[in-house]
């Protein structure tokens, strides 16, 4: 190891002096060079751009991941350069579990059945927020880190040197006022008291001292005043790349949103799918409950009415009797809607096929039933347009 006295001396020298002009600069005892205004503009951009940037990538990360302790396992592995293992996400995880227990309580029973679906349904969820967190992880989060830690850090470097030459050309400048005022005071007040000689070779020695004093210190402010404003010129740069910066950011901003729009359409579509899945199921068991057994029936004759046994000379008894049983078994399998009614939809809906009809929320219908028509479903009415409704998104109406 190179370990050089002399330099190690020279930069805590230098350090010193700086730490003496910053400390006098801010008690108001030495004069500060300012910064031209368009290069203060940009480094106030910057600034704002870099703590927004932090903000919204921390907000971000705690929008895809919530679980603080997740982000600290990624960020672990983020910093030692390997890969993160794959994690379920918790609607993987929700399905799964639904699936294990439909195995536990029979997959043929109606809660088991259901279970199944759901938890399938859960997992494509489940593989949708996987495919979204991973789009805007490549897609936003990256390039915003990116910048964090490769380009700002590149103009905070830049920023230090850029200070550190403007405290120099100030020392530069403080020197070269005390070494005019030490000559001028020397050449305003001569010493004439002594006449020999002697004395005046010395204040001629002391006076080309001064001046060379003076020289020394006006050529070190010219390279200082070169070395501060060949920096200011390369900060000025890198400044103005900001403008670039947003331009990429909001394209990635752009991408963000087209991800984010992309994953709740397949939300929506799954739970759509689901819902109809769940009608489905829930009107086959609903006409299993109604249905009487066939073994049952073919076994034992059904009973018969007394208005059958008394002969033909109550033909009318027979028929309301009749009448009587029909329309109770059609007030079991059917929807009791009595006419036309209004309903107010709670969701939006839209129409799969041309026999029905979409909604939208907050939206006021008419509704009616016909017989032999699926429980889950009404006729509903809106102006010239007309078509089946799902029931689970209406509100009926008094």
């Amino acid at each position: 190891m190179d370990f050089n006295v002399k330099r190690l001396a020279s930069d805590a020298g230098v350090f010193f002096t700086r730490a003496m002009q910053f400390t006098e600069e801010k008690l108001g005892q030495a004069e500060k060079t300012e910064l031209d205004q368009h290069l203060e503009n940009l480094i106030a951009r910057a600034d704002g751009t870099k703590n927004w940037t932090e903000k919204i990538l921390r907000q971000t990360e705690v929008l895809l991941q919530p679980n603080p302790s997740a982000r600290i396992e990624e960020f672990i592995y983020d910093k030692l350069d390997k890969k993160l293992p794959s994690r379920a996400t918790n609607a993987e995880l929700l399905g799964q579990y639904m699936v294990d227990a439909a195995a536990e309580f029979g997959p043929e029973t109606p809660y088991g059945c259901t279970l199944v679906t759901v938890g399938e349904y859960q997992r494509k969820l489940g593989g949708a927020e996987r495919e979204f967190l991973q789009t805007s992880a490549a897609s936003f989060l990256t390039p915003l880190r990116n910048f964090l830690e490769g380009d700002w850090r590149t103009i905070s470097k830049e920023r230090r040197l850029l200070e550190n030459r403007r405290l120099d050309l100030d020392i530069c400048k403080a020197r070269v006022k005390k070494a005019k005022q030490a000559e001028a005071k020397a050449a305003a007040a001569p010493d004439f008291q002594e006449t020999r000689p002697r004395n005046y070779v010395l204040s001629a020695s002391a006076s080309a001292l001064l001046s060379e004093e003076v020289d020394k210190a006006e050529l070190e402010l010219r390279v200082a005043q070169t070395e501060f404003d060949r920096q200011a010129e390369v900060t000025r740069l890198l400044l103005e790349g900001i403008g670039s910066t947003h331009l990429n950011h909001l394209r990635c901003l752009q991408d963000f949103s087209e991800a984010q729009a992309t994953f709740y359409a397949q939300c929506h579509h799954y739970t759509q799918d689901l819902q109809r899945e769940l009608h489905r199921i829930t009107s086959e068991t609903c006409s299993n409950a109604v249905a009487p057994p066939h073994s049952s029936a073919a076994a034992a004759p059904q009973p018969v009415s007394s208005a059958f046994l008394s002969g033909p000379s109550s033909p009318g008894a027979a028929v309301s009797s009749l009448s009587s049983q029909t329309a109770g078994a059609l007030t079991q399998t059917q929807l009791a809607v009595t006419g036309t009614r209004k309903a107010k939809v709670l969701y939006d809906y839209d129409a799969h096929d041309d026999s029905e009809l979409s909604l939208l929320a907050d939206e006021l219908i008419s509704v009616y039933t016909v017989p032999g028509m699926d429980p889950d479903w009404l006729i509903g009415e809106r102006g010239n347009e007309k078509g089946k409704v799902p029931v689970t998104y209406l509100e009926l109406l008094s």
